[in-house]
């Protein structure tokens, strides 16, 4: 069971939404590399990063804080949000990244996106956000008009290999994680996956590791940790992190 904190970045700074909303933003005083490094401490292999200015379409604001990022910790990062060109994608690939998450270009762009994973090599996650089982892209603001399963089960002929996959409607909220939903998207993509949304407790992460599909192999734990609802050491050593070949190789997939 992969334990994934998250940082998302307004401005430079630790925050997180409500929903998807801008418009419900929580600030965190935590400065996100010492936020990264005290992830590490407490056991994580990997950490997720989203640039929610970017996703919004706000230029590249957060570029230096991820570099600085990765820079401080020797865990595995993954970072997303507002990845709309290969060049975007090479830049966090050339500061370390290990994985880039592309969500809206690859909804909207698929032929895109299937050129850069031939470029780029197995470098890259689906991020699928689902209200209800229909996408939103452009940082949750619009609908895609296209289901999360319909576009879940072409991943792998666009050279994706991972899947994290949010219920927006979850997201932010610490009422539960969308463990079917969930599940249903990963069958349909084949792809060893990732739950975001709804974590708001160790007890909802005994949830997922009791009911999981066995491609659902992990969680983001996001605003449960940053208001101590949840202590990281703790759960890293209940659920030890070891190789998930799966999610850590594509070559497993």
């Amino acid at each position: 069971m992969l334990l994934v904190p998250a940082i998302d970045l307004r401005a430079g700074r630790c925050v997180r939404l409500l929903q998807g909303s801008f418009s419900e933003t929580t600030r965190y005083s935590a400065d996100p590399v010492a936020t990264a490094q005290g992830f590490e401490q407490s056991g994580a292999r990997w950490i997720h990063v989203v640039d929610l200015d970017a996703a919004e379409g706000k230029g590249a604001e957060n570029l230096r804080v991820i570099e600085r990022i990765r820079g401080a910790v020797t865990c595995a990062v993954q970072a997303g949000g507002g990845v709309r060109t290969r060049e975007q994608a090479a830049r966090l690939i050339d500061l370390g990244i290990d994985r880039v998450v592309v969500g809206t270009t690859l909804i909207r762009s698929p032929a895109l996106v299937a050129e850069w994973t031939a470029a780029l090599g197995p470098r890259f996650a689906a991020g699928l956000d689902a209200r209800d089982g229909r996408l939103r892209v452009a940082g949750w603001t619009e609908d895609a008009d296209r289901t999360d399963t319909d576009v879940a089960a072409g991943l792998l002929s666009l050279g994706i290999t991972w899947l994290i996959y949010t219920n927006i409607s979850r997201d932010g909220t610490m009422a539960g994680p969308d463990s079917e939903r969930t599940a249903a998207a990963a069958r349909a993509a084949g792809l060893p996956t990732i739950l975001s949304g709804g974590i708001g407790s160790e007890e909802h992460v005994d949830q997922v590791a009791e009911r999981r599909d066995p491609l659902v192999v992990g969680v983001i734990l996001g605003r449960a940790l940053y208001e101590s609802r949840i202590d990281l050491g703790r759960l890293c050593r209940r659920y030890p992190q070891g190789e998930l070949s799966g999610w850590d190789s594509p070559a497993a997939t």
